[in-house]
């Protein structure tokens, strides 16, 4: 018998999450910045993208997804662009002795 242990997951069950996120069929510019967007802008941008996911039921699997993948653009459960890049520094980072 062959061993499907090793298979890759449906892929229904890798994505279903997302059919229920908060933000589906929403706006795309509300998560990702549109062309040459500076503040003030990005940051009124980034505040509603912040409230839609601070009340999304899958906020914590979009956000271990945009982690597993390194994401590198847009907001995702809850968390920006800066904030996964700085994650990701302190998990390569070598850990000193305390």
């Amino acid at each position: 018998m062959a061993d499907v242990s090793r298979l890759p997951v449906p892929v229904v069950a890798h994505w279903d999450w997302q059919r229920h996120a908060a933000c589906r069929d929403m706006d795309l510019e509300t998560f990702f910045h549109p062309e040459g967007e500076r503040d003030p802008a990005r940051s009124r941008r980034v505040a509603r993208a912040r409230a839609i996911c601070a009340g999304c039921p899958v906020q914590a699997a979009c956000r271990g997804w945009a982690h597993r993948v390194e994401e590198p653009y847009g907001i995702w459960g809850g968390e920006s662009e800066d904030e996964r890049r700085a994650a990701l520094r302190r998990r390569r980072s070598p850990r000193t002795a305390a």
